[in-house]
């Protein structure tokens, strides 16, 4: 009985009992309450009412306002009342029931024979224009339909049913997207990379399909955690045991060099440059397992954006004027933001060396700052080149560890994958955002949301 699928099942249906109930209950209740009147013979006295409501009506309003009259009386009375002339039609032309017709025969004929008084509501109602009707009340015509049609018999049961039924639904509902709510801020922290999110504590004393749900997704997080926690530790192992090879290695080659006598220089200096590059990849590969452990994330300062760029761009030129080209700033302005300034500096940093890499000979990589339009508490940053871009498929996964582009950015570049990675992370440290987009005039940008530092 725990499953959700019964508690969904009998929620509904109990809902559909209240709410039937309350109608019979109330059609029950005015049919004998109608019964009631007729068995005291209070019913004649209202037919009396209405005949005299209706004689009052025709001699003041004429037979139009006897046709107004007589709907509202219809739309409110449970009994059907005709009002029908000599020529046996009806004043709001309705079928008359073969049984009426009988009883006005009846009625005829003892009128003729003079046999007995007829009561007063059994008299015609005479309009100015001489003609006249007969009020005659059907009480062979009072079904549940017309008495639920009722507004003044249907209102209150109606009222009461929906409120209930509301409120059931309204716990049903809570008691479903609660669980559900929370699962779905879960993900969105486990998406962020929180690995840490459990759902299972918040469930209670649950034994249903979400509960299932709810211990499933906690699995999958604990495995993912212990996979990531793994990998990170590998690369971060491998990366420091790396470290003691690679100096002794860089000891040989200066021993090397002093032995070879300059027989082997082209030889050796190949060598060097690959202990360069290996040496390059493990200082980003520590960098990274540092951010993906969340190490320095504390450390915050308050850093002029405005400046941090101009400090980048001016080292920057260096790097950029042995490929041919150039790094421009065109548009900054003073704005603090809140970061780690050795890790935001070494995240902008990656981007513009990346940039510059694929840029062409005599163009630029261009700078610019802006603000938010969608968020005015934050503001971006624009890194642009001009070189050949990236495949559109590609430019989500950029930001990924050891991800190349095969044609147009690939290892003839020099790059590991990892410079970007870096610079994501870094950035999103502190609630930032980094995004790629191609530029429809040919080379590709890097926008980097930053938030502003509060005052």
């Amino acid at each position: 009985m725990h499953r959700l699928f019964w508690k969904i099942f009998l929620s509904f249906w109990l809902t559909l009992i209240i709410f039937a109930a309350l109608l019979m209950f109330a059609a029950s209740s005015y049919l004998e309450h109608i019964r009631t009147q007729q068995d005291i013979g209070s019913i004649r006295t209202r037919l009396s009412e209405y005949f005299n409501q209706g004689q009052t009506v025709a001699k003041q309003k004429g037979i139009e306002g006897l046709k107004e009259w007589l709907d509202r009386l219809d739309h409110s009375e449970a009994i059907p009342i005709f009002l029908i002339d000599e020529a046996g039609k009806d004043l709001l032309e309705r079928e008359i029931p073969a049984d009426i017709i009988a009883r006005l025969d009846r009625r005829r004929e003892h009128a003729e024979r003079g046999e007995r008084k007829r009561p007063p509501h059994q008299q015609p109602i005479r309009l100015p224009d001489g003609s006249a009707y007969r009020m005659i009340p059907d009480f062979q015509s009072i079904t549940l339909l017309r008495i639920l049609q009722r507004p003044r018999v249907i209102g209150l049961p109606m009222a009461v049913a929906a409120l209930v039924s509301a409120l059931i639904c309204l716990l049903l509902s809570r008691y479903l997207t609660f669980p559900l709510e929370r699962l779905r801020r879960a993900t969105q922290h486990i998406a962020a990379g929180d690995l840490t999110q459990r759902v299972v504590p918040s469930m209670g004393n649950r034994r249903d399909e979400i509960a299932d749900l709810a211990g499933a997704f906690d699995k999958m997080a604990e495995r993912l955690e212990k996979v990531f926690g793994a990998q990170r530790q590998l690369l971060s192992d491998a990366s420091h045991e790396l470290r003691s090879p690679l100096a002794r290695l860089q000891v040989a080659l200066g021993l090397a060099r002093q032995r070879s006598n300059g027989q082997a220089e082209k030889e050796l200096d190949r060598i060097e440059l690959e202990i360069e590059r290996l040496n390059e990849l493990i200082g980003q590969l520590l960098a990274l397992s540092r951010l993906e452990a969340g190490v320095d994330a504390a450390h915050i300062d308050r850093i002029d954006m405005q400046e941090m760029l101009e400090d980048l761009i001016e080292d920057a030129q260096f790097e950029a004027d042995s490929r041919g080209c150039q790094v421009k700033l065109q548009k900054a302005f003073p704005v603090m933001v809140k970061a780690n300034a050795m890790l935001l500096h070494s995240a902008i940093e990656n981007v513009i060396r990346n940039a510059i890499k694929y840029t062409k000979r005599d163009t630029a990589v261009e700078i610019s700052m802006r603000e938010d339009a969608g968020n005015p508490d934050s503001i971006i940053v624009q890194v642009r080149d001009h070189g050949p871009g990236a495949p559109e498929e590609m430019l989500p996964h950029l930001f990924e560890p050891f991800v190349r582009v095969e044609e147009a950015r690939d290892r003839l570049s020099g790059g590991h994958g990892l410079g970007l990675a870096i610079a994501e992370r870094a950035v999103q440290l502190y609630g930032g955002e980094i995004m790629a987009r191609n530029e429809p005039d040919e080379g590709l940008s890097i926008y980097i949301r930053l938030q502003r530092a509060k005052i």
